[in-house]
């Protein structure tokens, strides 16, 4: 079993950055790969960035460029940094392994950009 706890969401004005973290318990953390997650209000969870277990990054289109996933095993934390956030990345973050585990979901982030 693995749990994960998402932090470092706010308000922000678009152009600007955030940096996400999510700290993952559980003894089998290393051996999965993870993503991270979001949800805007009245749209379906989308997988925005996945990271495997020695590395390789993938991420959706609309986010290439400007998000970065990286994880730290040796801490069991997974990193989204986000750059040049647009009003269109406002959602709720979340992390999970890929594919996602129903029993995995925390309670998310909330990331907002507006000016």
């Amino acid at each position: 079993q693995v749990q994960f706890v998402e932090s470092g969401g706010g308000l922000v004005q678009p152009g600007e950055s955030l940096r996400l973290s999510c700290a993952a318990s559980g003894r089998f953390y290393s051996m999965f790969t993870v993503a991270w997650y979001r949800q805007a209000p009245g749209k379906q969870r989308e997988l925005v960035a996945a990271i495997g277990i020695i590395g390789s990054p993938d991420y959706v289109d609309s986010v290439k460029g400007r998000f970065a996933i990286s994880r730290d095993n040796a801490k069991n934390t997974v990193y989204l940094q986000m750059n040049s956030l647009k009003p269109e990345d406002t959602a709720v973050y979340y992390c999970n392994t890929q594919p996602p585990r129903d029993t995995f979901w925390g309670q998310g982030t909330q990331v907002t950009v507006s000016s």
